[in-house]
């Protein structure tokens, strides 16, 4: 009898243990990890179909599951400043642990893994776009003349800019996309701000993630635009757009925030507009010229 309570106890607590699976989303990661004689699969699609399965028998068993990308590059830099042997069952254990404090995850909910991919990959692009623009960030340094951080300065900016675009902007769901053009790669963020009953929700790491990027449009003068579309039942959608510049945004009239959205941004070519769309001039932010940091 105490032995099968001990047993069910067990079971109650391991219903209780939050666990994180690294998943190797694509063919050329899985190709990669397959160097290793203890990793045992020899097909991805095989792999995915008993994946899925293990975090079907966890979900069922009430465990909560979380799952992370595991990048075989990643986890071989892992090893080598670890100490840790790469082709190990052990090893990739304490990688996929580290993964859930350090890197991008999403909760297992019970959706299929090819449903569930395409969430994960976005939040790992989100999380690698927002490392990448904190580091762009941090490397500005300092202002020769007053000693100013000037990433710090560019982001506070950044924070005020956008708090005035969602305090102006008409009521209704606010879809916004944020673009920055530079070397190596363009930079993308986007915000939802959802209206609820006249009160807006964000999520906390969209809008850091946006603001970071906002803030390297601004402090590295880059090209750049930021467009903001509102949506409310009942009537149409209305778009709004500006042009990033120094410390500043300029807003753009409605006939070029058409012809950005009517144009094929890789071929040139026209596009039909949306029905149920104005494309409109924005709101007027109520802010003079951009600071720039300049003295």
């Amino acid at each position: 009898m105490t032995y099968t309570d001990h047993r069910t106890l067990r079971r109650v607590l391991r219903r209780e243990v939050a666990g994180t699976i690294g998943l190797l989303a694509d063919e050329h990661d899985f190709r990669a990890m397959r160097r290793y004689d203890s990793f045992v699969f020899d097909d991805h699609t095989t792999y995915l179909k008993h994946m899925e399965a293990v975090l079907r028998t966890r979900a069922l068993q009430g465990s909560h599951t979380t799952v992370a990308l595991f990048d075989p590059e990643d986890y071989a830099e892992y090893c080598a400043e670890t100490g840790l042997d790469p082709d190990s069952r052990t090893s990739r254990t304490r990688f996929t642990a580290a993964l859930a404090s350090t890197g991008p995850t999403v909760p297992y909910d019970g959706r299929p893994l090819a449903d569930l991919l395409p969430t994960l990959v976005d939040e790992a692009v989100r999380h690698a776009t927002w490392e990448y623009a904190t580091t762009l960030l941090a490397r500005l340094g300092t202002c020769a003349s007053c000693g100013e951080d000037l990433g710090r300065a560019a982001f506070i900016r950044a924070s005020h800019l956008l708090v005035r675009i969602l305090d102006t902007a008409p009521p209704g769901e606010r879809h916004l996309v944020c673009s920055v053009s530079g070397a190596p790669e363009t930079l993308v963020a986007v915000l939802h701000a959802d209206d609820i009953a006249g009160r807006l929700e964000l999520d906390e790491s969209e809008a850091l993630e946006f603001t970071t990027v906002l803030a390297v449009g601004l402090a590295t003068e880059s090209p750049g635009g930021l467009v903001m579309r509102t949506s409310k039942p009942g009537s149409p959608d209305r778009v709004h757009g500006w042009r990033l510049r120094a410390y500043g945004l300029d807003p753009l009239t409605a006939g070029e925030v058409f012809d950005a959205y009517c144009t094929d941004a890789e071929s040139g070519d026209l596009i039909s507009p949306e029905s149920n769309v104005d494309y409109c001039e924005p709101p007027d932010l109520g802010e003079g010229p951009g600071p720039a940091h300049r003295h």
